[in-house]
């Protein structure tokens, strides 16, 4: 499987933004968003996407240059609605909008509605976290089939609605805990990963079109066919739910019953909190290094190297990514030229990025 190095893949990232018309600094957060969901483990969220991400802009789908629209404003809380403009921007600009109101007021909740896909959710956490901020998101997908059934049922109903958790440790720091996931067994992205890899999903991740298990993520990666399950039984099933709810219909966001574009549309409800509002700053990080400490400090289950919390294997994968490079297989890498070339960018000219940046 071919390597690259993040620099590479920001670089190529980065010129398919342009190729679309995104101005110099939208398509900038872009590709490091991308690349840093790649450097993090989940290039279910990396540059993968990028064929999505053309075809939507494409059909109208995407609209690049998007500026927020303030639909509300009560002080703490903030809603804002993105004409389906490029997520990774939106997203990042509403929460820099609610990280500084959080700072005046202690705290502030972020409502974010018809944004095109914002990519992984734990890149805003990572940034509330260096600001300062805590960091809680529900989030919905929409705009396109269901591909998650709920709990008992033999049919998708919901998106993948993510949840995410960030706790800052200090100003300027990683975040102690953070907690990004999809509430779906798998993300849909690793499905295709999977897919794209030629690999199998572990069984119990997804549903055939006639709701039996299966591990073959090509149906739903080709047709939308059949349906991720939910992971843990009912409680990612209600977590699930409750994302749509937060998110989407109590914000004025679309929900996945409204009609749809086949598209990828978002729709975040934040809330960030300044945390030397609640407590002494020092003591309570010095608690919460303690409680972490005493977690990592169990003694491992069979099978497991160490004991882990939330936000470790990112921060792992970072460090031995940014160490050894970024893998990607052929075939993603196939579908990205691609849709490039379907921009009128030439394919010579992002295999001498790529060459050039490795």
């Amino acid at each position: 499987m071919p390597i690259f190095s993040a620099r590479a893949l920001e670089e190529l990232a980065f010129a398919i933004a342009r190729g679309w018309g995104s101005e110099e600094a939208e398509a900038r957060i872009l590709a490091r968003h991308l690349v840093e969901a790649n450097l993090t483990g989940h290039d279910s969220h990396g540059v993968g996407m990028l064929p999505t991400y053309v075809r939507l802009f494409r059909e109208g789908l995407l609209v690049p240059n998007r500026t927020l629209e303030p639909r509300a404003d009560a002080g703490a809380v903030l809603v804002f609605d993105a004409g389906r403009g490029v997520g990774q921007k939106m997203a990042h600009d509403a929460v820099a909008y609610g990280i500084e109101r959080a700072r005046a007021l202690g705290a502030a909740v972020v409502a974010l509605r018809n944004s095109c896909h914002i990519g992984r959710i734990g890149a805003y956490g990572e940034q509330a976290a260096r600001a300062g901020a805590v960091f809680v998101a529900f989030v919905n997908v929409a705009d396109h089939d269901p591909i998650v059934a709920p709990f008992g049922a033999a049919r998708a109903r919901l998106g993948t609605n993510p949840f995410c958790v960030a706790v800052p440790a200090g100003p300027k720091e990683e975040p102690a805990v953070l907690l990004d996931m999809a509430t779906s067994t798998i993300a849909f992205g690793k499905a295709r990963v999977a897919h794209n890899e030629g690999r199998p999903v572990p069984l119990g991740a997804l549903l055939d079109r006639d709701g039996r298990p299966t591990t073959d993520p090509g149906p739903m990666v080709e047709r939308f066919e059949g349906a991720l399950t939910a992971f843990g039984l009912h409680k990612g099933s209600g977590l699930a739910i409750a994302c749509e709810l937060l998110a989407a219909a109590l914000t004025g966001g679309q929900t996945i019953v409204q009609p749809m574009r086949h598209g990828i549309v978002n729709a975040m409800l934040a809330i960030l909190i300044d945390p030397a509002r609640l407590d002494d700053p020092e003591r309570a990080r010095a608690e919460m290094r303690a409680v972490i400490e005493w977690i990592r400090a169990a003694p491992p289950a069979p099978g497991f190297d160490r004991v882990r919390v939330p936000g470790d294997p990112e921060r792992e994968s970072r460090a031995r990514r940014l160490a050894e490079g970024i893998p990607l297989d052929e075939r993603t890498l196939q579908e990205i030229f691609e849709a490039a070339r379907a921009l009128g960018l030439a394919s010579s000219d992002l295999e001498r990025v790529l060459a050039e940046k490795r």
